[in-house]
């Protein structure tokens, strides 16, 4: 997966005439970027925001997986503004429950 912004000529003309034809694919891909730049930069304390406008975006159909991060809010929005991770420990116990 590349960044957008650093995409072949063609690919960025063909990304361009995709989102010009879908107003729900063009919402989505804004609040996803958007929330790439929260998670990329840290800015957890943004994630609030980002869920309250995607979830009064009825072209985007993101919706469901915002209310999702609802259920936890604290924790995601700590675990989008720190650079710890528990990513290595998650895969060993993943690992670990399938035995």
């Amino acid at each position: 997966m590349s960044h957008p912004d650093h995409l072949r000529d063609d690919d960025q003309l063909q990304l361009k005439t995709l989102l010009a034809r879908s107003p729900e694919l063009t919402a989505a891909t804004a609040h996803v970027r958007t929330f790439a730049t929260i998670m990329t930069n840290r800015e957890g304390d943004r994630l609030p925001g980002w869920i309250a406008d995607v979830c009064a975006d009825q072209q985007c159909g993101l919706a469901s997986f915002a209310a999702g991060l609802i259920t936890d809010l604290d924790a995601v929005v700590f675990g989008m503004s720190t650079e710890w991770s528990s990513g290595p420990v998650e895969g060993r116990a993943s690992r670990c429950d399938a035995f």
